[in-house]
């Protein structure tokens, strides 16, 4: 029998379901292991990084971060295909990509750990899974898994009471733009998923069609992206055997690249000068809101990985990033970060994230 793929991970993890559900759509049988406190410690030491998910091949080697582990699938050529196959199309999914992943975990983890009733449901899940190998008793682990979840993903992401509706506020605006997109097609480019699609499919299933509040408010205002999320995971191989390559970007997409351009963008540029500078706390502007942060150095790499991907396209391209994208493309131009080199030449990956679920 062969050896299978062994993913470690969560249930109710962001990027192990982003991950879980690139594995399904390409047809890679795997093995998933929920993690407890020791497998997490193993993978850790493995990989040099304590994050989630870690992915162990069958020839040994392990890989982590989702977005490395995709383009590295990506890049054997393997069907089917899910990277757009053009140049263009390929950096506005890389792009896409990238937001949905580092924009949208805020709204992602508000909602889990802003609400009591989500906070108290997915406290104890948690504790049930990751802490099940700790000894003590459930009311502990649960309580300490809460007061942690809180601290990191609300206090120390700069949320307040001041900017709580604009987190609120990018959830639903979010939600509106995406409706009438898979009212229309599938998938977000076309008739195949590509990197965009499961980075949006990370907060999308393990988050806000899981939790309670979340769950009911994209009942309410959003079956398309439920409906969206479903079918993602049920697709196959044999699903896309005849389905259109991507070449393309849709039109529609563009509310995407405006707020990204307005707030995302800024963002990392703010994040690398404050890294340059050695600044403690780096600002961004979300939706009206204000939110102070620790500077990041994974967000440093994310930037980097954009700047390499805009280099690499031709001058006409460029300008079309730029148009569509708005005065923040200049942030996509010039050298990489010597900070961020440093980072990546290192043994371990230039990772900093703290594991999100």
């Amino acid at each position: 029998m062969a050896k299978l793929h062994r993913l470690h991970g969560l249930t109710l993890s962001y990027f192990t379901g982003k991950l879980e559900a690139y594995l399904r759509v390409k047809g890679l049988a795997y093995e998933f292991i929920e993690m407890d406190s020791a497998d997490f410690r193993k993978c850790a030491q493995m990989t040099g990084i304590a994050q989630m998910p870690q992915l162990e091949t069958p020839s040994g080697e392990w890989l982590t971060d989702t977005s490395a582990i995709i383009a590295s699938f990506e890049a054997l050529n393997t069907a089917p295909a899910l990277q757009p196959s053009t140049p263009l199309a390929r950096f506005f999914s890389l792009l896409l990509e990238d937001y949905f992943d580092e924009w949208l975990w805020r709204p992602a983890l508000y909602y889990r750990w802003r609400f009591n009733d989500d906070a108290r449901l997915m406290s104890a899940q948690i504790a049930r899974s990751l802490l099940r190998d700790i000894p003590g008793p459930f009311f502990a682990k649960r309580l300490y898994i809460l007061h942690r979840q809180r601290r990191v993903f609300l206090h120390d992401d700069g949320i307040t009471r001041a900017n709580a509706k604009a987190v609120e506020a990018l959830f639903l605006s979010t939600l509106e733009m995406l409706e009438p997109i898979f009212a229309l097609r599938p998938y977000l480019f076309g008739h195949r998923p590509c990197e965009a699609d499961f980075a949006l499919f990370g907060s999308v299933f393990r988050h806000f069609s899981h939790d309670p509040t979340p769950q009911d408010l994209m009942r309410q205002h959003a079956p398309q992206t439920l409906a969206w999320a479903a079918r993602l995971w049920a697709t196959t191989p044999a699903t896309l055997h005849s389905a259109a390559p991507i070449d393309a970007t849709p039109t529609d997409l563009d509310g995407f690249f405006e707020e990204l351009g307005a707030s995302y963008l800024p963002y990392l540029g703010a994040n690398a000068e404050a890294l340059r500078t050695r600044q403690r706390r780096v600002r961004a502007n979300l939706k009206g809101g204000v939110f102070v942060t620790k500077p990041s150095l994974y967000h440093l790499h994310c930037l980097n990985v954009l700047k390499r991907a805009f280099a690499a396209l031709e001058a006409a391209d460029q300008h079309i990033v730029a148009v569509r994208i708005g005065a923040s493309a200049a942030l996509l131009k010039g050298p990489v970060s010597e900070i961020g080199l440093a980072l990546e030449t290192r043994k371990s990956n230039p990772t900093d994230r703290a594991w999100r679920h």
